[in-house]
């Protein structure tokens, strides 16, 4: 089962972020399609971070997610909203958190899965800029 890009939009649209960020880190590749979309509400600087676990088929490629680029922002004493489309297991999530341990904090943002902010949490689904 999909969820409409309306509904998904409307999410986007409501909800509130108690926090201030100084930067957007998306998880490339899920993480930048909603990391665009939150960039145009707050108008803050999105910066990537390409961490992999996965194929295209959403099977995983390697034992752990892997770092595959250099860090090429600055992250030290930043105010960080990390974004990825859905977060499973967490653990690249996790992985990104201690990347970017000097950060002032770090706070999570998911469109599907367990995060400081989340549009949904519930089982998998497609979601609707896949094609």
């Amino acid at each position: 089962m999909g969820r409409s890009m309306t509904e998904v939009m409307e999410r986007f649209r409501s909800i509130e972020f108690n926090d201030e960020f100084d930067i957007i880190v998306a998880i490339a590749n899920g993480g930048i399609v909603p990391a665009g979309i939150i960039n145009q509400r707050l108008q803050i600087e999105v910066k990537l971070l390409k961490i992999n676990l996965r194929d295209e088929f959403q099977r995983p490629k390697y034992d752990k997610p892997q770092l595959i680029a250099p860090i090429d922002f600055e992250f030290n004493g930043k105010r960080i909203l990390l974004v990825d489309d859905r977060i499973k297991t967490g653990s690249t999530i996790d992985l990104a958190k201690e990347l970017m341990s000097d950060a002032q904090f770090i706070k999570t943002f998911a469109v599907n899965g367990n995060a400081d902010y989340a549009l949904f949490n519930e089982t998998c689904f497609k979601f609707p800029w896949i094609v």
